[in-house]
């Protein structure tokens, strides 16, 4: 049975989510605050956390403990769920290592879509060499799907679940341009235009941090994104 762990300071809005998904057939924990849910992760992390980013008198403290939660785990699927649905607190929480951002107004059936997505591209992780090759190169690119792991120029990658799936679906067709619906499609995911354009921000962020001459993601202009092969990585 997974776990989800839900974190919120409004007692009845997190007995409403926490029956809904028990009633699917999760195990579901609550919590109030920031500091009590960090208690409970540091003994057993959740299959899943649903984190508010306002908590109690911590205006941020969702966001304070995405990245806590982060430093735990780089790859626990992570959605925020949240009143305030503006572009900038969005992009942040992406920024911070999220997998999705959520409105409160979402239908619950969609946010149980959401929901089981993840949990599908979790599960995929166990699969996937049954199908292919363990470990996918593009240049200085490795994709190591056994452990769930990407290196560029032999560095370690931290990268979320989320992040793993859209860097492999790009790379596993180098040289293809992907719309968004597709990479939505590959990576086994159900988000907006916009959290697959802040996914691809981050990930170029993060192999930049590495490298700074890296150019391997080209967008394309009312298309998508590709990922294209330097010469040099080539050679």
């Amino acid at each position: 049975m997974k776990r989800i762990a839900i974190i919120e300071d409004d007692q009845s809005i997190r007995e409403n989510y926490t029956d809904l998904m028990t009633r699917y057939g999760y195990q579901v924990e609550g919590y109030e605050g920031r500091e009590q849910a960090m208690q409970a992760f540091t003994i057993r992390l959740p299959d899943l956390a649903i984190i508010d980013v306002g908590l109690g008198h911590e205006y941020d403290g969702g966001f304070l403990l995405c990245q806590q939660l982060r430093q735990l785990s780089a790859t626990i699927p992570i959605i925020f769920l949240t009143a305030r649905d503006n572009d900038f607190d969005s992009i942040s929480g992406l920024r911070l290592g999220a997998d999705d951002y959520l409105s409160k107004e979402i239908g619950l059936e969609h946010l149980m879509v959401r929901i089981s997505a993840l949990f599908r591209r979790t599960e995929l992780s166990q699969s996937i060499q049954t199908t292919e090759s363990s470990v996918l190169t593009r240049g200085a690119l490795t994709i190591d799907n056994d452990k769930m792991q990407i290196s560029w120029n032999k560095q370690l990658l931290e990268v979320t679940i989320t992040e793993f799936w859209i860097i492999h679906a790009l790379a596993n067709k180098s040289g293809v341009v992907r719309s968004r619906q597709q990479l939505m499609t590959d990576a086994n995911m159900v988000v907006d235009d916009n959290t697959i354009t802040s996914h691809i921000k981050r990930i170029r962020k993060k192999f930049i941090h590495i490298d700074s001459a890296f150019d391997e993601i080209t967008a394309i202009y009312g298309m998508g994104y590709r990922w294209d092969i330097s010469p040099e990585a080539q050679a």
